[in-house]
């Protein structure tokens, strides 16, 4: 189990802020938790010194915008900080994958662009492994919760920024499948993301579960908020789970440090 660091960039500017809120027909719902001073460098060298790989940045905006251009100034200025110790994900294309590897990215993460109509598109993933490589590709899998009309829980890939629902639910089977065309995936628990009351257990007991039967690497991400979820975590998962903290670090204005979810992960 490691922590896995991130910055997240939002109109230029490294922020923590409530994944579920984010809504571009009205920028006004958006939920901040966190907005720094400090540009996206500052973070990824003190992740760096920490001796933290395997982190991500990710680009909020829509790809586009003025805004996402900002968003990508600030992320090349954190992967020339930390070369080779960082993923980069957020409007990733073919075309556009290049640029981050170039600079300095150890890999790209990709959603959107591997999905149409809200289904899987071969095709368009195999243009992304063609482009990148399986070893430089990490697939985000981040995903939401719906009942169906029995009560039973389902987790769905979102999209977009994670506002549209797929069809592709996050399972064993579907995990199992499509670690044979990445290297890593990265899953936010969109619906607690930023939220700081808990993690997705359901959700964790699913990854858990998968990455104690294959060792395929899993990022968690999302309502991490004290040391007792990151044992929870370690407990859902034998120990394997990796894991991200964003608003309830120290950093972002929560009250948890590096130093201690260091410590909680090797306990």
């Amino acid at each position: 189990m490691r922590l896995r660091p991130c910055i997240d960039i939002h109109d230029g500017k490294v922020k923590q802020i409530v994944g579920g809120s984010i809504d571009d027909k009205n920028r006004t719902a958006l939920t901040q938790n966190f907005v720094s001073r400090k540009d996206a460098a500052f973070y990824a060298d003190l992740y760096r010194e920490k001796n933290l790989p395997g982190g991500h940045i990710i680009l909020l905006n829509a790809k586009g915008t003025p805004e996402y251009e900002e968003d990508r100034k600030q992320a090349l200025l954190a992967l020339k900080a930390y070369p080779g110790g960082m993923m980069i994900g957020g409007g990733i294309s073919p075309k556009t994958a290049g640029e981050f590897l170039d600079a300095g990215a150890s890999h790209v993460i990709v959603t959107s662009y591997v999905f149409r109509d809200g289904k899987l598109d071969r095709e368009k993933l195999s243009e992304m492994l063609s482009a990148v490589g399986k070893e430089h590709l990490v697939l985000d899998l981040s995903c939401r919760k719906k009942i169906d009309d029995a009560g039973n829980e389902h987790f769905l890939v979102v999209t977009d920024r994670w506002q549209k629902f797929t069809e592709l639910e996050v399972t064993m089977e579907t995990l199992t499948e499509l670690s044979s065309s990445c290297d890593e995936f990265l899953i936010h628990a969109a619906d607690v993301e930023g939220k700081k009351a808990g993690i997705e257990e359901p959700l964790c007991r699913v990854l858990g579960a998968f990455q104690e039967a294959t060792g395929f690497p899993v990022t968690y991400a999302g309502g991490v908020h004290s040391l007792d979820d990151v044992r929870l975590l370690k407990r859902l998962s034998d120990g394997h789970l990796d894991f991200t903290v964003g608003s309830a670090l120290d950093l972002f204005g929560g009250k948890l440090s590096l130093e201690e979810l260091i410590a909680a992960a090797n306990e």
